[in-house]
């Protein structure tokens, strides 16, 4: 069930949201430099994001990452829907492959079950290996050449988040 509202995150340039439920439409819109994790969201997920992470462990709404030129989000997808619900005109659909990828997803969602007691972080949790294997990830393509360097290769973004999310979860 939908627990918080639509457009929540509507421009985000900091914080966190841990939320055991569903999340409206537009959640993380223009996103660029939050931190989310929701069970679920609806249309229009991470549209025009420009950094951040989301976390997904749900189902994610049509039009997911449409015009996203930062950040990341990582999408739980048991069923194997997703694909179908993105935008690919700005965005790269991978699956989840280990490394800074999986060090910042477990963390956040380790997080994410300390907040809140999530029986579905808790479940994914549990059975880490096989969960990890229905995780997409959805970032911005590549840049032209002219772009930084920083903004063509998006482990580097990842890296900074991951360091973000270590502070914040430090004692």
């Amino acid at each position: 069930s939908v627990i918080i509202g639509n457009t929540v995150l509507y421009g985000a340039t900091g914080g966190s949201l841990y939320a055991a439920g569903k999340a409206g439409e537009r959640l993380c819109v223009r996103n660029s430099g939050g931190y989310a994790v929701v069970e679920g969201c609806g249309d229009h997920g991470c549209e025009y994001m420009t950094g951040g992470v989301a976390v997904i462990l749900g189902e994610a709404g049509r039009n997911f990452g449409a015009g996203m030129s930062g950040g990341v989000a990582y999408v739980y997808d048991p069923e194997g829907v997703f694909p179908g619900r993105v935008n690919r005109g700005m965005v790269e659909l991978t699956l989840l492959e280990g490394g800074v990828d999986e060090a910042l997803l477990k963390t956040m969602l380790s997080r994410h079950l300390t907040l809140t007691l999530s029986p579905l972080a808790q479940a994914i949790l549990d059975d880490w290996d096989a969960a990890l294997t229905r995780f997409w990830k959805v970032a911005p393509r590549p840049m032209s050449e002219d772009a930084t360097a920083q903004e063509q290769d998006p482990r580097l973004l990842e890296a900074a988040a991951l360091q973000a999310v270590l502070a914040e979860a430090a004692p």
